[in-house]
């Protein structure tokens, strides 16, 4: 029986399997966004998700981005609501998300839809009141691209200035920063045009203090210019305020539609 085996020595043997080095490299976010799934490996079956170009196409790359589970983002919409405290970039530094801000929209722009009809149904003085379906893709127009746009120009902006700042860092920022408007929403269902005002005012005032002081703390040490960054951030945010009360919950000029 012997006969039949030798000894295989010192030979390195085609096919063998060599022992796995371990990495600690971790998926950072800080720089940019400029390829998902460059470089990584995912899936569940072992498959490479692309390279290139090909990785914006490919899910698996973007699956870092809503890493989040239902307390982060409880407690991200909690910051939110305080915007005083001004840790919100330092905290969601390593780990910033694209779910709670993609829900946030969503969830806006059904609400300001629906609730902006159904306030106007209720300050309708006579019986010409229809229902504007046209709020729905305005609202989704508004608030989606709001949250693409604008932080994508804050970034290159911060790009050239020096700054360094993740797009998707940005995003989530901006997209937590909406979500004191749809509490406001409710509220401005109420049939008093003064009581609206003063609701969207505070989440107007609370939505762009967060914006600025979070925006503030990022750049103030890394550019001369954080003031002017700073305040556009911030009127801007407060210009899309006066948007959302003048279009989905002011009716002054309904009436004079209906009877022209």
């Amino acid at each position: 029986m012997s006969k039949g085996y030798h000894s295989l020595g010192d030979e390195i043997v085609s096919g063998s399997v060599p022992v796995a080095a371990s990495s600690d490299r971790v998926l950072q976010f800080q720089d940019s966004f400029s390829n998902p799934g460059s470089g990584s490996q995912g899936g569940a079956n072992g498959s490479s998700t692309g390279s290139g170009w090909q990785s914006y196409f490919n899910a698996v790359s973007y699956r870092p981005y809503f890493n989040v589970d239902t307390a982060d983002v409880v407690e991200r919409i909690r910051d939110s609501l305080f915007p005083f405290k001004g840790d919100f970039v330092e905290k969601t530094s390593h780990n910033p998300d694209m779910y709670g801000p993609f829900w946030i929209c969503s969830t806006l722009v059904f609400v300001t839809a629906a609730l902006g009809n159904f306030a106007a149904f209720l300050s309708a003085q006579s019986g010409s009141w229809h229902y504007d379906v046209n709020k729905v893709s305005w609202a989704a127009f508004m608030f989606y691209g709001y949250v693409a746009v604008i932080p994508l120009g804050l970034y290159f902006v911060l790009k050239y200035l020096g700054v360094v700042s993740g797009l998707v860092q940005l995003w989530c920022l901006y997209g937590y920063s909406l979500f004191v408007f749809i509490p406001a929403s409710f509220l401005c269902v109420v049939p008093w045009d003064i009581m609206r005002w003063a609701v969207v005012g505070v989440a107007a005032v609370m939505s762009a203090g967060f914006l600025a002081i979070n925006i503030r703390s990022h750049v103030k040490t890394a550019s001369e210019r954080w003031f002017l960054i700073v305040t556009s951030s911030a009127a801007l945010q407060l210009g899309l305020a006066l948007v959302v009360k003048l279009y989905f919950f002011t009716y002054f000029y309904h009436d004079s539609l209906v009877h022209v």
